[in-house]
């Protein structure tokens, strides 16, 4: 293989089970980076919300957020490529997430908005228990987060509801997957991501591949969630951590260890002394 670039996502990918870099994944990425090879985060998250342990590592330098909508040059922190929710579309998302008994995560600028109420106590909402370390430090809360909405709805790079009760989340992804020009996926069961239609994380890395002068065939991508399927199948090595869902596995040309027992270096190792 003609390794010439790594899409990483970062959350029960890279990051270990309490969200930190691992010094076995650091000293991989620093491995690839001094063999030529660009290392390109692909997360869900925002771009404020890296971990800094990521983004300061020499050589890495775009980030693919927001499941694609938004591509940024880490060192300057500007925002190369962006693909906004329309006006309509928030206010169809509003219309239909009243009343369903879960949150509101908003991505503006790299910055992610949650209702207060939610930040004080994501359990109540939705969220798991193990989230409430990772959602009190990345989300600012904000007390009218609707009013917020609309105020920002020209701006908005993606939104994540927040539902509890499997049956609820059902109706609420149908309702939301019959509306125009939308992008749904997930990363974790309680969440549904929504962007704009055409976007995940394939998008992003590909703005990042023909800006780099690189096809698919020379990219590796390295991924766990429902939200990394179609770029593992976009790449020309798609690889998935063990812990990975089923529709990533699927999607998956290789498998290695887990996000806990170092999955991404042995990974990296293995492709780049194939």
């Amino acid at each position: 293989m003609d390794l010439r670039c790594i899409a990483l996502d970062l959350d029960r990918t890279t990051l270990d089970r309490e969200g930190h870099l691992s010094p076995g994944n650091r000293a991989a990425l620093e491995h690839a980076i001094a063999k030529g090879v660009h290392v390109v985060i692909a997360s869900g998250r925002g771009f404020a919300s890296l971990p800094r342990e990521v983004t300061a590592v020499p050589g890495i330098e775009y980030a693919v957020t927001s499941n694609g909508a938004a591509v940024y040059h880490i060192p300057t922190g500007k925002r190369l490529f962006s693909r906004f929710l329309t006006p309509r579309s928030v206010e169809d998302i509003l219309r239909l997430a009243e009343g369903f008994g879960g949150a509101l995560e908003v991505f503006v600028d790299g910055t992610a908005y949650a209702e207060a109420a939610y930040v004080a106590d994501p359990v109540r909402f939705g969220a798991t228990a193990a989230a409430i370390p990772y959602v009190q430090a990345t989300r600012t809360p904000v007390e009218d987060l609707t009013a917020f909405l609309r105020a920002h709805r020209d701006q908005l790079e993606s939104l994540d509801l927040v539902v509890g009760p499997a049956e609820v989340r059902r109706r609420l992804w149908d309702a939301l997957a019959a509306l125009p020009d939308l992008y749904l996926t997930s990363s974790v069961p309680q969440l549904i991501e929504v962007s704009r239609a055409g976007g995940g994380k394939h998008t992003g890395v590909r703005y990042v591949a023909e800006r780099l002068g690189l096809t698919p065939a020379q990219i590796a991508a390295f991924g766990d969630g429902d939200n990394d399927a179609e770029l593992l199948s976009f790449s020309g090595c798609g690889i998935a951590v063990a812990n990975a869902s089923p529709a990533c596995l699927a999607a998956a040309d290789r498998v290695t260890a887990r996000h806990d027992e170092d999955g991404v270096a042995r990974g990296i190792y293995e492709i780049l002394h194939l």
